[in-house]
């Protein structure tokens, strides 16, 4: 038997009848061979790889799921979920399976950048007119919207729509739980220490009454996120080229091959002088040749590398 926490073995116990079951506390159990089918189709479905360890995470994360379908074994779950009309189940099953956890303004080093060598960069083209003010973001597994919004509350503040600057973001996600959640933009209070206080003032909207204890993000930082679901597993990927790439901490749950291939798609959508910025455990080294660091977890195309980094230093002697 495998509960949440146990070790699998291939036995399994006789089951109580559905009118029997207490589903409040039903554990789960998965075989060996049960868990490599799930292992596949996870994969096959995402691109995610459960190693073997993950089996009692599956269990756990699963569990929801077969509670609210009334369903007894993943077992019973599996056959469920392989059928041709339950492509809708198999979205919800991997929407368990994901992990959600972010926080405004992550990994502060990402945005100290942006300030101090990328935005001076381009203010600088655009008044020699070697670029528009247009600027185009993708985050990709945006979770439930802290990345996307700290990237909009960062560039209101640095390149301002009322000095002509029109940024964009498309936020994407492979859960659409977490999607839903990102819309409609409410957060707990406590997650308002992430935030630099004068963005907290000038982008925040602090509930009252019944939303006491949450804050919304403001309409200006809405209207520049566009949010939809994407399998970078599968794609399809957008045509759109983008002037940063914020891939961070969704890499690590793809094996190399699926990583290799999700980094290939993602550089496709990068701006030749474009930025691709991954997470503080994660690295590139021997993933692909055709991205080389230009400062600690942010990559640029290895032909704008020179370029990137002498403009960068210029911009580092300017801020001692």
């Amino acid at each position: 038997m495998l509960t949440s926490g146990a070790v699998p073995t291939s036995s399994e116990d006789t089951l109580p009848s559905v009118q029997n079951v207490d589903w409040r506390t039903l554990q789960l159990t998965v075989s060996p061979a049960l868990f490599v089918k799930f292992q596949r189709l996870i994969y096959d479905e995402s691109g995610i790889w459960l190693g073997p360890a993950k089996a009692a995470l599956l269990c756990g994360r699963l569990s929801r799921r077969l509670r609210a379908l009334k369903i007894r074994t993943l077992a019973e779950y599996y056959e469920l979920i392989t059928a041709r009309d339950q492509q809708w189940e198999r979205v919800l099953m991997i929407d368990a399976i994901t992990t959600n956890e972010t926080q405004f303004f992550r990994e502060a080093k990402h945005f100290e950048y942006l300030a101090q060598h990328v935005f001076p960069r381009w203010r600088a083209e655009a008044v020699a007119q070697r670029r528009e003010k247009k600027i185009r973001v993708w985050s990709a597994g945006c979770s439930s919207g802290e990345e996307p919004y700290s990237l909009a509350m960062w560039l209101a503040s640095h390149l301002p729509a009322g000095e002509g600057w029109d940024s964009q973001i498309l936020a994407t996600d492979i859960s659409t739980q977490v999607l839903t959640r990102a819309r409609e933009a409410v957060y707990a209070i406590s997650k308002s220490a992430d935030i630099p206080k004068p963005l907290l003032h000038q982008f925040m909207l602090k509930g009252i009454g019944s939303q006491e204890g949450h804050m919304k993000v403001g309409r200006e930082v809405r209207q520049m996120v566009n949010f939809q679901r994407l399998n970078l597993g599968q794609g399809p990927f957008p045509a759109t080229s983008f002037d940063l790439v914020f891939c961070r901490n969704g890499l690590i749950y793809f094996d190399a091959a699926s990583k290799r291939r999700v980094v290939e798609q993602l550089t496709r959508c990068l701006s030749n002088d474009g930025l691709f910025f991954t997470g503080h455990a994660e690295n590139l080294n021997g993933v692909t040749s055709r991205l080389r660091p230009c400062a600690s977890t942010i990559y640029c195309r290895t032909e704008s590398h020179h370029r990137i980094v002498r403009n960068s230093d210029n911009q580092a002697s300017r801020h001692p």
